[in-house]
């Protein structure tokens, strides 16, 4: 078993953190705390060779001029633990890594955060709204699933088949599915993929990811009901384009939050954070300072 790993830039802290039952995640901080400022936690989505570091880079490097920002590898993601056997399903899956999400945040001394979840990260998000909403100053949801009756896009299939197709070509090809503008964005995802190949092609990284979307349980829903009772001040993003999770989604969370804006980004796919960089860390720079 390969274990490549990907490289943290010199403004990003990497280290492991004991999380309990033998296992650790890997955090990545950038920025200092400040006092009474919530801490952004940065959690990344579903996919082969995912990691926090492949989600957020980009905004750890930014948003960390101002704030004290954390974005792990999910347990069962990049360089954190791979529980052997894996637990099997997504509920099975979501209460362990979220269990340990708040254990690494005990562990780090950190109370509040604002927490930052894109698309499997919006629906972890979602549950610990629910479960410790103290914790939860406020929260942003990017390309978030959670609503009910809505299609399965193809490209969603896509990544939950991958190793159906696993080569450095289909890849490729799931990662232009994420952004609107594939030709401007070509050279990069071909440098991506390359990475997130390498990482994929680990064993405890294939395991993980089947067992995440084994079909055991229930589908990631959020009904009405549940929605109402998350009293969590919210900012809802999703691209107009994106093709992986539809916009409708967060429509339908956002109105069904008590207190929930959403925008809509033109001219964007899944990865806002990553194709409206600019516009996305402004949206999240005046909300976490309470001007919008």
């Amino acid at each position: 078993m390969t274990t490549d790993t990907i490289a943290a830039p010199a403004a990003i802290r990497s280290h492991d953190v004991e999380v309990g039952d033998g296992l650790t995640m890997r955090v990545n901080e950038s920025g200092e705390r400040k006092p009474g400022q919530p801490s952004l936690l940065m959690l990344h989505g579903s996919g082969p060779g995912v990691s926090g570091l492949s989600n957020w880079t980009a905004m750890l490097e930014s948003l960390g001029a101002k704030y004290h920002c954390i974005a792990p590898d999910i347990i069962g993601f990049g360089d954190s633990s791979h529980p052997d056997p894996s637990p099997q399903g997504y509920e099975a899956n979501r209460d362990l890594r979220i269990d340990k999400i708040f254990t690494m945040l005990d562990e780090l001394g950190v109370d509040q955060v604002i927490p930052l979840g894109n698309s499997l990260g919006g629906l972890y998000t979602l549950r610990m709204a629910q479960l410790q909403p103290e914790r939860l100053h406020s929260m942003v949801l990017m390309g978030s699933g959670g609503a009910p009756d809505l299609p399965l896009l193809p490209a969603l299939g896509k990544l939950v088949r991958y190793y159906d197709n696993h080569s450095p070509e289909g890849m490729g090809d799931l990662l232009l599915e994420f952004v609107y503008d594939k030709e401007a964005f070509g050279p990069r995802i071909a440098e991506l993929s390359h990475e997130r190949y390498t990482i994929a092609d680990r064993e405890d990284i294939r395991r993980s990811h089947m067992a995440t979307f084994a079909r055991v349980g229930n589908p990631p829903r959020y009904s009405v009901e549940e929605l109402a009772a998350i009293d969590v001040r919210a900012l809802v993003i999703h691209g107009r384009d994106d093709a992986v999770v539809p916009p409708e989604a967060s429509k339908y969370i956002a109105e069904h939050l008590p207190n929930a804006d959403l925008y809509i980004l033109a001219k964007c796919g899944h990865w806002s954070q990553v194709e409206q960089a600019d516009r996305f860390k402004t949206l999240v720079d005046n909300f976490a300072a309470g001007l919008i």
